[in-house]
Order: structure tokens, then sequence, then C-alpha cells
């Protein structure tokens, strides 16, 4: 990796982009990826898409989301305990000790998930906390919060960087799924820099609002009406305790990318990612879904009269924590699979069942 790229890796990843409020992130992947574009658009809530060889009659997507979990303020009592609700699947869990970043117009406030002590807690009682049970301390009352800006409906995420471990793995927050714009970022930046003249267009979409509903996805896929999509998310390494293989299935960080099997994925087209992940001996995994992925792909996969769309994960540990983890290689081999798959892709490539 360059260090151009991982510069901006590290950016983009400790940049807070909370759903509903992805701009700055947006902001930032943009300013990367324009070098490598012939053009661009942004559309009405914020998803960002680079576009290379505009106008021509096929059309490819390949896609992460921008946005990370969070909280709002949803209630500040008059000693100025502030108490939240969920912008996305936050888990409570994790929360209490954790410090934040209360996102205002007039700048970031400081605040800190508090906890009673264990030595007053009746520990035969003890369990996990509720949303209602979170109250966040910034040391100011209800009158100096607002004065610092902190009101209903402000935004906070945790206060947590980027780091590696044992120099093999990413660790930090939102790696759900900004790792997946910035991979999609790669692929661009080494179609420009290998001068590859791709025979269709190709939009590299960075959608937001995921974490909500696939909204911002739903919301594009329409706009575009491509023919193709690659999209790509995390999925749950299954190796670390508490996670049963029975249920979600046998993935794990440095096994490689992890290709998807359901309703929603076009079974032509992902055929024809193992045929090239297995022609450049690229490592993968397999995935079976039930009634939906729950990522973007089911958004393109349904869209208008529907776009031959796959799946591409990334295995992570700890989803929905600070600390997510992957693997520094299956970053690189899901950028490799995406850019060779586009290499491989023919305008005009018919993935219908029937032919």
């Amino acid at each position: 990796m360059s260090d151009h790229s991982e510069s901006f890796l590290y950016q983009y990843l400790n940049n807070p982009s909370p759903t509903g409020f992805e701009a700055s992130g947006q902001r930032i992947w943009l300013d990367y990826l324009r070098p490598y574009c012939d053009d661009y658009l942004v559309d009405t809530y914020g998803t960002v898409v680079g576009i290379v060889n505009p106008g021509q009659p096929y059309k490819v997507v390949i896609e992460a989301h921008s946005d990370e979990i969070s909280w709002f303020v949803n209630y500040i009592s008059e000693e100025g305990y502030i108490y939240v609700r969920r912008n996305g699947g936050s888990d409570a869990v994790i929360a209490p000790s954790k410090r934040v970043n209360i996102h205002t117009k007039k700048g970031t406030v400081k605040g800190i998930f508090g906890w009673p002590a264990i030595h007053v807690r009746d520990l035969a009682k003890d369990a996990a906390p509720k949303v209602t049970d979170l109250t966040i301390d910034c040391g100011a009352t209800k009158k100096e919060l607002e004065e610092m800006g902190v009101h209903v409906g402000c935004v906070v995420t945790f206060e947590d960087e980027l780091m590696e471990l044992n120099s093999r793995y990413y660790v930090g927050r939102a790696l759900d799924n900004r790792i997946g714009g910035f991979m999609i970022a790669e692929v661009a930046r080494r179609l420009k820099e290998n001068t590859i003249e791709l025979p269709y267009t190709l939009y590299i979409v960075n959608a937001v609002q995921e974490e909500i509903g696939l909204r911002g996805a739903e919301m594009i896929a329409r706009r575009l009406k491509a023919d193709v999509a690659i999209c790509t998310d995390v999925t749950h390494d299954t190796q670390s305790p508490r996670y049963d293989k029975k249920e979600q299935g046998d993935l794990k960080c440095g096994g490689g990318p992890v290709l998807c099997y359901g309703p929603a994925v076009q079974n032509n087209l992902l055929d024809f990612l193992i045929d090239v992940a297995t022609e450049k001996e690229i490592a993968f995994q397999r995935q079976a879904v039930s009634r939906s992925t729950g990522t973007d792909t089911d958004s393109f996969a349904y869209a208008a009269e529907g776009t031959a769309s796959a799946l591409i994960s990334l295995p992570l540990k700890y989803m929905h924590t600070t600390v997510e983890t992957v693997h520094k290689d299956d970053v690189q081999a899901v950028i490799n699979l995406i850019y060779e798959a586009l290499l491989h892709l023919k305008a005009g490539q018919d993935f219908r069942y029937l032919q």
C-alpha cells in the first residue's frame, strides 16, 4: 500500500460519518477519488458516485456504504445528564465507560457514557444495560450544554481511532463499512494508474444510510439503472468465542473475500466472480443467507426492472463495536477480486438465467 493510500485510509476511517450526517466523510472520500474519475455526482441525501468512462450504454456499479452507527441526543435532564436513542444498530452493552463526541453546530463537545461503580450495584441482579439506562456526562448542566450547542437531535459517536494489531489487522470503529469505501476507491486508483480503458461506464458508489435500512442504495440504484452491481460490505468472522458456526457459517479473517449465496445474488454473476477468483488464484470463502443479504446488494438487486447483483464481503470480528477487526490480506484480496472482475467483464455481458 502506498503512503498516499494509507494516509487516506486513516483520515477516512478516523473521521466520524454517522448515518444521516455523512457529509464530512464523503468530502474526504471524494477528494481522494476525484483524480481517478472522469466525473462525479452527489445525490440529494449525500451518496457520492465517481464516474469512469461516462455515457456508455452498459453500466456497472461497484459499491460500499459510508455511514456508521451512532446515537442521538434524546433528552437532557436539568443536571445535564444526556439520554440517547439509537441511530442504526448501536449496542447498549458496549457503551458504558466509553468516551464520546457530541457533534454540534458550534463544534465537538466531549462526553462520557458514565456507569455506576461496582461497589454500589447488586451484582446478583446485574443485567445487560438497555438504551434507556445509558447517560452521557459532559461535566456540565443543561443550561451550559445548551450554550455549547448541545440539543435534542445532536448526533453522538464513540471516540476511537484506527490502529493495527500485530501488524496484521486493522482495528477500530466503523470499519463497517467505510473500509469498503476505501477498497472501491483503491480499485478506481488502480484502474487509473494502470491506464485501463473500460468498455462500459463504471460507477464507484459510496452510499449513505445503509445502517437504517439500505436507504441510500435504494435511491441511487433507481437513479443509475445499472446493468451490473458488485457490492461490498462486511460479514462475521465466526472463529471467536460465542459464535455458532452451525448458525452463522464457518468464516474467518485471513481466509479471503466471502462470496454470498442468496435470493438477491444473481447466480450467473456469482459464478462469474468465482471463475475470476479461481483463475487469478484469489482465495475466497462461501456464505449462505436466507431471505436477504441485509446489505445494499438487496437494494440494487430489486431496483427498477432488477439489476444483476452480487456481494463480496470482508470478514470482520466484533461487528458494531469500537474494535471492529479485519485482516490486511483480506482487504487487498477484495480489492484484487473487484479489479480483476472489472477487467474480465465485457460490455453487454448478459447474466440473465435463460439465454
